[in-house]
């Protein structure tokens, strides 16, 4: 998986979704938190708290090798991603919710993220000695998830007609980018890709139903709405695996490949469980109308 595709593709990737993030941003994004107090709280919670521990719960459970332990837990330390707005949107979620929460986790995500990998390299890797996020690596995180986001915001309050022409193509480049990134990295780890899901398959499925089933439940279970639910499920459940991939691999932060085994597992089975998920939940709206 090391190779200039993803030392390069990647967080070129990455810079991209952020940035088209951004170009779909304004500072009432961050205001909205006010409107929607008790999901964006009960997605903050499950989001910073409860995932890192039920992740490392299961990967102790599963007695998973010590580096793929840490990426499972980089991986559950990543905020939602970009792909979370589109889920929801097709399940109809409430999607300014989602826009909201991705805002607000891709910068709590700045502090929490290095905590949650230095504390798990820490345990798993105790031997390993400069393993994981110190200050300088901190600062580049902040550097590849909030520089290209505080750009589009930029653009969006400077020139909003600019960002609207943009926000189309950038997104659409951003999916290109990243499709080839993922393409190029299976076809050139084609021998590998077995073994991959092998080694984390069950972890990463596991980890993966459990978020979306947390993040749809438990605000269901405080009296939230369905679509608010749907949103909050959508953006626990769908991380940002490009943004932990980039942060394993990468040779300036934690420069280990097997750390970003668990992200691109994720990256592709997340797809196929939200869409199972979101079905689900549709269906289930359709077969109890009085629930809602």
């Amino acid at each position: 998986m090391d190779s200039p595709l993803t030392a390069v593709g990647l967080p070129v990737a990455l810079g991209i979704i952020m940035l088209g993030l951004g170009l779909g941003l304004t500072v009432a994004d961050f205001r909205r938190v006010v409107s929607y107090p008790r999901p964006a709280l009960i997605a903050l919670g499950c989001q910073v708290l409860l995932l890192p521990v039920l992740c490392f719960g299961l990967v102790v459970a599963l007695d998973l090798p010590p580096a793929l332990a840490v990426g499972m837990m980089l991986l559950a330390a990543s905020p939602g991603g970009t792909t979370a707005n589109l889920y929801s949107h097709l399940f109809g979620g409430h999607v300014a919710l989602n826009v909201t929460l991705t805002a607000v986790n891709s910068v709590l995500a700045v502090v929490t993220l290095p905590i949650v990998v230095n504390l798990s390299a820490g345990y798993f890797l105790p031997d390993a000695g400069s393993i994981g996020l110190q200050f300088d690596k901190v600062l580049q995180v902040f550097a590849i998830v909030l520089v290209p986001v505080a750009i589009g915001m930029a653009l969006r309050s400077r020139f909003p007609a600019v960002a609207d022409r943009l926000a189309r193509p950038v997104k659409i480049l951003s999916v290109i980018v990243l499709v080839a990134v993922i393409v190029g990295t299976v076809v050139k780890e084609r021998e590998n890709v077995a073994a991959y899901f092998v080694a984390v398959g069950l972890a990463v499925l596991l980890f993966n139903v459990v978020s979306l089933a947390i993040g749809y439940g438990a605000p269901r279970l405080a009296g939230v709405g369905r679509r608010e639910s749907i949103a909050v499920g959508m953006e626990i459940g769908i991380h940002n695996s490009t943004l932990a991939i980039t942060i394993a691999v990468s040779p300036t932060l934690l420069n280990n490949t097997e750390m970003a085994i668990p992200a691109a597992v994720y990256g592709i089975v997340m797809f196929f469980t939200a869409a199972a998920f979101g079905y689900l939940v549709t269906r289930r709206k359709e077969s109890v109308p009085a629930a809602g």
